[in-house]
């Protein structure tokens, strides 16, 4: 990305922005934006809406987030509802249970949605009052700040167009941050293992169920949530050292994972098999992403572009919706002026992210067990810890570990600045935000 200087004094505030990633991070910095005044673009890769995808955790801070878009009704509504889960041995018998009230339940309002349901709710959201670009992706930026600033965008369609700031949301695989900032192997770091979802016939006949299956460094689960007449399944595997595929190659990431969990017993071979005909096919490293900013000039990144925590924290949703929610919060507070915004939102981000990112190197190890007599141990916790007498106390370990998480990054109230900005339409019935920083 190229740059010519000017005295930051001549920069005009931000009114447009161009968000590349329409999966959840991007749609959710969109509808906070267009309330703010901004006028936004969205730009997706994919020749449509991703609608594929796990079940992805709504907790602690997130909630409030959610409630303040005005999508959390939406979001209970289509709750996956998951009532417990099993593990079972390789003749498919049960040898321990943990039913979702193990831990007392939901800790107060948190909630579980199919990662492709919630984008979805926000894309359904923003459509009316943000202009979505897909099967299109960047080709190029160019950074300008001669006539007060701004960014010239090249479209891989062969467009070119100009925008005040340019957001990141496009995942661990940034294309947004492969151009301002570098190859994506400065920031990403391995975690020690992969992971592979897919969609398939429901053979178990799963409801609002989990079933696992341990092996020696291995995982696999298949579930099926409220409303689906599919099953899920999730494979995650270790691997000390990273494979070589590229992370668009499909086909090479199926042979991959067949040949990894080739010879394993239960229901594998068959899951293989869904495997190789699944249209929602998605294969990945479990990685951290790590920069020392998140910024350069007018580009930011945000979510897992930024800090990827790893699906193994299980926050990665909630610190997407909360960065877009501080994100667009610090713009408006600002008055567009992004040179503020930018360290604003790093600085009330970033410890929470740390900490969640910590939180993430421990889980990895725990999904994959590396050894028989580990795995037994474990199947005995799960048969014993429902009838012990200190169960409420690991359950309250537990839980405040995963609030604490939850809850990282403290929430501030915004109020939109007076500016020349156009006053927004309000989408679905939401008013614009008017509470008091």
């Amino acid at each position: 990305m190229s740059s010519t200087a000017k005295p930051a004094e001549t920069a005009k505030p931000a009114k447009t922005v161009l968000i590349s990633g329409a999966s959840i991070a991007g749609p959710a910095l969109a509808l906070w934006l267009h309330r703010y005044g901004f006028t936004v673009t969205v730009v997706e890769r994919a020749p449509e809406l991703r609608t594929g995808g796990y079940k992805v955790d709504i907790r602690g801070t997130a909630i409030e987030v959610c409630r303040r878009m005005g999508v959390l009704d939406e979001i209970r509504v289509n709750s996956t509802d998951m009532r417990g889960g099993s593990y079972v041995d390789d003749s498919g018998r049960t040898i321990g249970e943990l039913p979702a009230d193990i831990f007392g339940g939901r800790v107060e309002e948190d909630d579980e949605i199919m990662r492709g349901e919630l984008a979805r709710i926000l894309h359904d959201h923003t459509r009316d009052d943000v202009e979505y670009l897909f099967d299109d992706s960047i080709a190029e930026l160019a950074e300008y700040t001669e006539d007060g600033g701004g960014v010239t965008v090249t479209f891989e369609s062969g467009t070119v167009r100009r925008f005040d700031l340019v957001v990141g949301a496009d995942g661990l695989h940034s294309n947004t941050r492969r151009l301002a900032f570098g190859p994506e192997e400065r920031f990403k770091r391995h975690l020690g293992a992969y992971v592979s979802i897919f969609t398939a016939p429901n053979h178990l006949g799963l409801d609002r169920w989990e079933t696992y299956h341990a092996l020696p460094g291995k995982l696999v689960c298949v579930y099926s949530s409220a409303g689906e007449i599919d099953a899920k399944n999730l494979f995650v595997f270790s691997s000390p050292e990273e494979l070589p595929y590229h992370h668009r190659d499909i086909a090479g990431q199926k042979r991959l994972l067949a040949d990894t969990f080739d010879g394993d017993g239960w229901e594998i071979p068959r899951l293989l098999g869904h495997a190789a005909d699944a249209d929602d096919f998605y294969f990945d490293s479990i990685s951290l992403v790590e920069m020392d900013r998140w910024s350069r000039g007018r580009v930011v990144l945000l979510g897992d572009a930024a800090h990827c925590s790893s699906p193994a924290s299980g926050q990665g949703t909630g610190l997407a919706l909360t960065g877009a929610y501080v994100l667009a919060g610090e713009l408006a507070r600002s008055g567009g002026d992004h040179t503020v915004a930018f360290e604003r939102y790093e600085a009330r981000m970033r410890p929470g992210v740390e900490q969640n990112q910590k939180m993430a190197e421990g889980f990895v190890k725990e999904m994959t067990v590396d050894s028989k007599w580990k795995i037994a141990l474990r199947m005995f916790m799960v048969r014993t810890l429902p009838k012990t007498p200190w169960k409420n106390l690991i359950a309250k370990k537990i839980r405040d570990d995963i609030q604490a998480a939850a809850n990282a990054v403290p929430l501030a109230d915004y109020t939109a600045p007076l500016t020349d900005f156009a006053a927004p339409t309000r989408a679905h019935g939401t008013p614009r935000p008017t509470v008091a920083a």
